[in-house]
């Protein structure tokens, strides 16, 4: 069953490259104050660069204007692919974090994965947008395809709060 609405986030590691390396990231830790979390099915993938992840760049300032004290991108690839891409992307420069949920399973736990095994995407997150507030999801737009950024884009994500 997915999140949905008024649940609380799943327990879950996320990791992130640090200065020696992969680091693990503890989404309790993520979830605290007011939070926008995002997902794409991959970094480097066309609808994600050219679309979702510019959205979220675009609106940084407008979201912290609001309130949001962390803009969080979790993407299925590993934390090397992860911190090039912010870095490619300009979401560092944003203050946006991107974070590897390498192994799917924080994205398993939410119920958002999907395999779309012609493209070669296997064990990928839908793309969506949330709004957590101290752990409990307060917004969730989850997009129908993941080819497309509607719903999910930041200015969506914005509008919401």
């Amino acid at each position: 069953m997915a999140i949905s609405k008024g649940d609380r986030l799943p327990a879950g590691k996320l990791l992130k490259l640090g200065e020696s390396g992969p680091e693990a990231v503890d989404v309790a830790d993520l979830a605290n104050g007011h939070v926008a979390i995002f997902a794409v099915p991959g970094a480097y993938t066309p609808t994600c660069t050219n679309a979702h992840m510019p959205s979220f760049v675009q609106s940084a300032g407008a979201f912290r204007d609001k309130g949001v004290s962390r803009i969080i991108c979790v993407t299925v690839n590993d934390p090397f692919v992860a911190a090039a891409w912010a870095k490619d992307t300009g979401a560092t420069d944003a203050g946006i974090e991107v974070l590897a949920d390498a192994d799917s399973s924080f994205t398993k736990a939410l119920g958002l994965d999907f395999d779309a095994p012609p493209a070669g995407l296997i064990g990928r997150s839908k793309r969506y947008a949330m709004l957590v507030q101290d752990g409990t999801v307060t917004e969730l737009q989850v997009e129908e395809s993941p080819g497309t950024c509607s719903v999910s884009s930041g200015a969506s994500l914005l509008d919401l709060i």
